[in-house]
């Protein structure tokens, strides 16, 4: 027999579910594999932000987008924007861009979802209860400041822009596998970039005719595809920053020679 309680007020009875969720499935996977998947990411990136080294190809001009701007005099021939920060241990040579990119991501629409589930537990799945007794949403400190998500966007792009310059400066040598990297690494940037939902809303969200803003629609039109992969892209670019800071280290290193196409 199931014992039943009733709600004050409503006169209906309710089952009296001891239980945490009635979900019978794994549905601790999914959190459990984002919490290792950016631990892992975040581990390795901090360990090679503050390496201080192999970071610079200078006979292809291979820059890693983890140093990108180089901009202390550790940089060396790496420094295309001059050396304005000093020489400080815990200072990254990206430090002006490396904070920027870091907001606009913990800011992101999907890895708020990713890291509330798999770090916060708030909630860790669909039908699960929260981990926390009480939630204010974003309105207190110091979630309010993921409204900042918007002005992070413009900051982005501006980053974007930065290692699509390295790219091409690094075009200039010729035609390597790191040259094809670090251009697969900027496109799909840009394209995760753009999927965000703040530069959907600004392409078209406000308007309220789209026939008498045809530009404007289509390039809404090409943001809203990309957005609805933007979960996907959020963990692909984390793979191809992963991957062209790899590939660069591991020649700066000396581990292996870049296989070249074109001299």
């Amino acid at each position: 027999m199931t014992t039943t309680a009733s709600r004050p007020g409503d006169g209906k009875a309710r089952a009296a579910i001891s239980a945490r969720t009635l979900r019978t499935d794994r549905w601790w996977l999914a959190p459990l594999v984002t919490f290792i998947g950016l631990t892992s990411w975040v581990t390795y990136a901090t360990v090679r932000v503050f390496m201080h080294d192999f970071f610079w190809v200078g006979e292809y001009h291979y820059l890693t987008p983890f140093y990108s701007p180089c901009m202390t005099d550790r940089c060396g021939d790496a420094a295309m924007f001059g050396t304005p920060l000093p020489n400080f241990f815990l200072l990254p040579e990206a430090a002006f861009t490396l904070p920027l990119l870091l907001i606009f991501r913990l800011t992101c629409y999907y890895y708020r979802k990713a890291y509330y589930r798999a770090f916060w537990l708030s909630p860790p799945a669909c039908a699960v209860p929260d981990g926390h007794k009480t939630y204010s949403g974003e309105t207190r400190f110091p979630l309010i400041f993921q409204n900042a998500h918007r002005y992070a966007f413009y900051a982005a792009g501006i980053i974007s822009v930065i290692n699509t310059w390295d790219a091409v400066v690094a075009q200039t040598t010729g035609l390597g596998l790191g040259n094809v990297i670090l251009w697969v690494n900027v496109i799909l940037l840009w394209a995760y970039t753009l999927s965000c939902h703040c530069c959907r809303h600004i392409t078209g969200g406000r308007l309220k005719h789209f026939s008498k803003h045809p530009v404007r629609y289509r390039f809404w039109t090409l943001v809203s595809k990309l957005n609805a992969r933007h979960m996907q892209l959020a963990w692909i670019t984390l793979g191809t920053l992963a991957l062209t800071d790899f590939y660069i280290m591991g020649l700066a290193a000396d581990w292996y020679s870049d296989l070249r196409f074109i001299s």
